[in-house]
């Protein structure tokens, strides 16, 4: 009864945000970057028939990884490569560092990227 009560007592909120952007814009072999506001850009990469995207910074150096080089799946830092695989957000090297990925659908020609806490992985 007491946690009953204080269960209904509690709130609860859940904030999400989605990007909607064409699947033209991610052509293969080039990301397209999001900023999301001041703490949060976004880079978005096709391997293949999927997408996926990553926390666009270095988890290192800051650095955007966007602007590094992509091949394999993998995307270097440019600044003192390290590598990360877009489609776990882990380094390949060391898979205990890792950057934030977040869930990419496609509806159509759509994709739709789920961000803020609630897509964050």
């Amino acid at each position: 009864s007491t946690i009953a009560s204080s269960t209904r007592s509690m709130r609860f909120v859940v904030s999400t945000t989605a990007i909607t952007l064409p699947t033209s814009a991610v052509p293969e072999g080039s990301p397209a970057v999001i900023r999301v506001d001041d703490e949060l850009t976004i880079s978005v990469y096709r391997v293949g028939d999927d997408y996926y995207a990553i926390d666009d910074r270095c988890p290192h150096k800051g650095v955007s990884l966007a602007k590094g080089t992509f091949e394999d799946a993998v995307v270097t830092c440019p600044a003192h490569h390290f590598t990360v695989d877009v489609r776990t957000g882990r380094s390949p090297r060391n898979p205990l560092m890792r950057v934030s990925t977040f869930p990419v659908s496609r509806h159509g020609d759509d994709l739709v990227i789920a961000v803020g806490e609630a897509g964050r992985r």
